[in-house]
């Protein structure tokens, strides 16, 4: 992964140092123009330095001769989904992400990353994992290594794809080793935050310990989860619904190899011949709007499915979201053994 970084140089730069940069960037050939506090200036292609040259600009001159002084970003606070995208289908394949002062913190890259969603993540990461040990006696299983990272960065890298950079994570057993595995998030062009738990929570009741989202929406996901789930399109689906929490689902099809009888009183009023029924297992996987985070208790045991009931009992939207897809939840020695087998032909 590129550090966002690289895209960038101070104005009054020598288009010939410019270029250099432009020349290691190779396919993603395009740098943004800063000032010494790292606000946007402009922007410079390989394409810009040819008129540049063409117009009897030398190499010597300064980037500033020759710069896009309007070039497209995303601001950080107020990222809109549909104008992101927007620039994706028009293909803007790079573009910076501003703060509110207008400085460059971020590039969006949509030739590695498929969008740029405006949620914190919460992953839930401080379970002791008993019932894989003894490979969880000395090693926390969103550590446990699937494929060639581990099962907690698959889900990391999984959401950064879809542009998610803000990240919680809830830690309890054995959580220094996923404080040292993941560091401050930079390596990734990401923020890491870490919540301890002091004692058991429950799988949603340390959310209450994080005061300070960045974004309006919140994704809380368990850490032990293999999936391929379009994180986009499942933030679109939340929004066009105007839903209050969304809940991935797991279709579960049972199929009866016999006739099914309807009966009232003993009379039989209608019969089903071998029929088969298509039920909804909760997929552990949660979208909300961050208001609904205050009904969670604080310092108190407390499970997602919890707060659904408090939900759906207040009559706000709770929407299932059924996942096209893979899923698999690593908590038993046969799970973690499919994992492995499932990991090189997983879709992603």
């Amino acid at each position: 992964m590129i550090n966002y970084r690289e895209h960038l140089v101070l104005h009054k730069t020598t288009i010939r140092k410019a270029l250099s940069k432009l020349d290691v960037l190779a396919a993603n050939a395009v740098v943004f123009v800063v000032d010494e506090d790292d606000k946007l200036i402009g922007s410079l292609t390989d394409g810009d330095v040819r008129r540049g040259l063409i117009k009897g600009v030398n190499l010597e001159d300064t980037v500033d001769k020759i710069i896009q002084d309007n070039p497209k970003f995303i601001r950080k606070d107020k990222r809109d989904i549909l104008q992101i995208i927007d620039y994706r289908e028009r293909n803007f394949k790079i573009v910076p992400v501003l703060d509110k002062d207008d400085k460059v913190i971020n590039v969006v890259n949509f030739r590695n990353m498929r969008s740029y969603l405006p949620v914190d993540a919460v992953i839930m990461a401080g379970g002791k994992g008993q019932r894989l040990r003894p490979l969880t006696d000395t090693i926390p299983k969103p550590l446990l290594k699937v494929g060639n990272k581990s099962i907690m960065e698959h889900n990391v890298d999984r959401l950064a794809l879809y542009g998610i950079d803000d990240f919680w994570f809830s830690i309890r057993y054995l959580g220094e080793q996923i404080e040292d595995y993941f560091g401050d998030g930079s390596k990734k062009n990401s923020l890491f935050n870490y919540v301890w738990e002091n004692e058991p929570l429950g799988t949603i009741g340390s959310v209450s310990k994080i005061k300070d989202f960045k974004h309006n929406h919140i994704l809380v996901s368990n850490s032990d989860i293999l999936t391929n789930l379009d994180y986009e399109a499942f933030y679109l689906d939340f929004i066009d619904n105007d839903a209050d929490l969304a809940v991935v689902t797991i279709p579960y099809t049972v199929s009866v190899p016999y006739a099914v009888l309807e009966t009232t009183d003993n009379t039989i009023i209608n019969f089903k011949e071998k029929p088969t029924y298509t039920y909804y297992s909760n997929g552990g996987i949660y979208l909300m709007k961050k208001e609904v985070l205050d009904l969670i208790p604080e310092n108190t045991h407390f499970n997602a499915t919890d707060l659904m009931e408090k939900l759906i009992k207040m009559h706000k939207k709770v929407i299932s979201f059924p996942l096209i897809g893979y899923w698999l939840d690593v908590g038993k020695h046969e799970d973690f053994e499919k994992a492995q087998r499932d990991i090189n032909t997983i879709k992603f």
